[in-house]
C-alpha cells in the first residue's frame, strides 16, 4: 500500500473520553432547559437517552456519532420552541453543550505526545468530527492540541456530516493527499463507513461505546485505543 500521509481523528470517543467529557455537559445542559419542570427533564433525558439514576448518556443515544440538529429536533417541541426559532434554538443548545463539555473534557490516553510525535515524523493531521468546529477547536486548544492540526473540520464547517464523506473529501482537496495516503481513525460506524465512502483506510478504535469484534467488520484495522497506532504504522510501511 501507499505510504500514508495524512491521518484524520474523529474527536469524541477517540481523541477525547466520550462518557468523561458529555455526560457532564448534558446533565448541565437538561437542567439549564428544564430547571425545576421534572417532567420536562424526564422527556428530554428520554430523548437523550439519558439515564437520570446514573447521570450518564446511554451507549444507545442519537448524540453518540450525531449532532446538536438531530437532538434539537427532538428537544424543542418538549420546551416550546416554535418553528421559526428553531434556528436559534439549534446555536443556544450547541453553545450549552459545548460549555458543558469544555469543563469536563478529558484525553484519551497522551493525544499530546502522540500527535507530537506523527507531526515531527511529516504527517498532515486533521479532526474530522459530527460536533462543532468551534467546540473541537475549544476542545482541542484546552488539551494543547490545536497548534497540531492542519485543520478541524465540525459538521457546521460546509462539508456535510459524517458517514458521508464531505468532510473527508475537504481535508484531501485542501491539502492534496490521495486517499490512498489518507487514514481516518474513530470509534464509531459513521467514522469508518466515511472512510469506506472517501475511499481512505478506515482504522476502528475501541476506545468508544463499540467493541473491537463491533468495529471489525467494518474497519480495515482495529486498535484499543490511540496509542496503538505507532505500531500499527510501523507495521503498515513494512507492507
Amino acid at each position: 500500500m501507499a505510504r500514508l500521509k495524512a491521518l484524520l481523528f474523529d474527536k469524541d470517543g477517540t481523541l477525547v473520553d466520550f462518557a468523561i467529557t458529555w455526560n457532564g455537559a448534558a446533565t448541565a445542559v437538561l437542567a439549564t432547559l428544564a430547571g425545576d419542570d421534572d417532567e420536562m427533564h424526564r422527556a428530554l433525558a428520554t430523548i437523550l437517552h439519558y439515564d437520570r439514576v446514573t447521570a450518564a448518556i446511554l451507549p444507545t443515544s442519537p448524540f453518540v456519532g450525531g449532532t446538536v440538529p438531530d437532538i434539537a429536533a427532538h428537544f424543542a417541541p418538549v420546551v416550546g420552541i416554535e418553528a421559526d426559532d428553531h434556528e436559534g434554538f439549534i446555536e443556544h443548545l450547541s453553545r450549552l453543550f459545548n460549555e458543558g463539555a469544555l469543563e469536563s473534557v478529558a484525553p484519551i490516553g497522551d493525544p499530546l505526545g502522540l500527535l507530537t510525535s506523527l507531526k515531527s515524523q511529516g504527517y498532515l493531521l486533521g479532526i474530522v468530527t459530527n460536533d462543532t468546529e468551534s467546540g473541537a477547536r475549544a476542545q482541542s486548544e484546552k488539551l494543547g492540541l490545536d497548534g497540531l492540526f492542519d485543520a478541524i473540520i465540525g459538521y457546521d464547517s460546509g462539508h456535510g456530516r459524517k458517514p458521508d464523506p464531505g468532510q473527508i473529501h475537504a481535508f484531501i482537496d485542501r491539502f492534496g493527499s490521495a486517499p490512498e495516503e489518507t487514514a481516518l481513525i474513530g470509534d464509531t460506524l459513521h467514522d469508518l463507513d466515511a472512510a469506506r465512502a472517501a475511499g481512505v483506510l478506515a482504522i476502528g478504535v475501541a476506545s468508544g461505546y463499540l467493541s473491537e469484534e463491533a468495529l471489525a467488520p467494518h474497519a480495515d484495522h482495529v486498535i484499543k485505543d490511540i496509542m496503538g497506532l505507532p505500531e500499527l504504522l510501523d507495521r503498515l510501511s513494512e507492507s
